[in-house]
């Protein structure tokens, strides 16, 4: 876990994701029109994260900019996806005292990694430039968590 202003991060997985797989589709309903495509270079990388506000009596924002970092200074931030048709995607929103992102009463708290999906298209060659880390922060604060992605 990571605490950061008062919420509790925990990445539940990580991976490259294939448009053509069943499972993988589903995480996909909502793109944009016309990003479903990728170019050969590049790759859908999810990255499921929960978050937990402990608090006992306050509402608290989560973090709103993402970022995957490889070692060569490339710098990804997740995709755009339709959430009202998408209940897997992940999106900042005020998490009430004593509550778990996803809730266990969604699709996403229900299926199989209990978290909920930022999507990344990433190219290719920043997976040899590992360690790939996830960054992350509340917008204008300078408090910033740094989580190293399994690829």
């Amino acid at each position: 876990y990571l605490d950061i202003n008062g919420l509790k991060y925990q990445i539940q997985m990580s991976r490259y994701l294939n448009p053509a797989d069943v499972e993988d589709r589903e995480y996909l309903i909502g793109l944009p029109e016309g990003t479903e495509e990728l170019p050969p270079n590049e790759i859908y990388f999810g990255v499921w994260v929960r978050v937990e506000n402990t608090s006992e009596d306050e509402t608290l924002p989560a973090a709103t900019v993402w970022e995957i970092h490889d070692t060569q200074e490339n710098v990804y931030r997740p995709m755009a996806i339709d959430t009202d048709i998408n209940p897997f995607v992940f999106e900042p929103v005020e998490v009430p005292p004593k509550t778990v992102i996803p809730l266990a009463t969604s699709a996403a708290g229900q299926g199989p990694t209990q978290g909920l999906l930022l999507l990344f298209k990433v190219e290719i060659d920043s997976l040899q430039n590992r360690p790939l880390e996830l960054k992350f922060s509340n917008g204008g604060d300078s408090t910033e968590g740094t989580y190293a992605l399994d690829v």
